[in-house]
């Protein structure tokens, strides 16, 4: 136990993956919502909005399992980058919509929540081991 008190709260390598992969899924989530595809549309807009939510609660995983703290600057950062996108997307040719926004949100929130609860999940079963 000793050992473990003189140990950063979050190893650095542990900060740095964390903030690489939520930078790559940034690039990607861009590339994907703002530049034109001429993929089949999803029938209702379910599948659209399932996929928004998906990939802003991916966003938020490496950061909340990996380096918590990031958390306070990331959530909102999430959120404005969300709506920056909706509000983008009519001038690339793709469609605009708050409800998106409202998908993005949650996905942050789930996100969070889901790499949080992960993250306290493996701590209190390696105290046990």
């Amino acid at each position: 136990m000793a050992l473990l008190q003189n140990q950063p709260l979050v190893p650095t390598t542990h900060k740095w993956a964390a903030i690489g992969l939520t930078v790559v899924l940034g690039f990607v989530i861009t590339a994907l919502t703002l530049f034109p595809i001429s993929l089949p549309q999803p029938v209702g807009s379910g599948p659209d909005k399932a996929y928004h939510l998906i990939a802003f609660a991916g966003l938020m995983l490496p950061v909340s399992v990996l380096y918590p703290r990031a958390l306070l600057w990331l959530i909102p950062f999430a959120l404005i980058f969300g709506g920056a996108i909706e509000l983008i997307q009519p001038f690339v040719n793709r469609g605009g919509e708050w409800t998106d926004f409202v998908a993005d949100a949650v996905g942050v929130g789930g996100g969070a929540a889901i790499g949080t609860a992960t993250r306290v999940f493996w701590k209190t079963n390696a105290r046990r081991s």
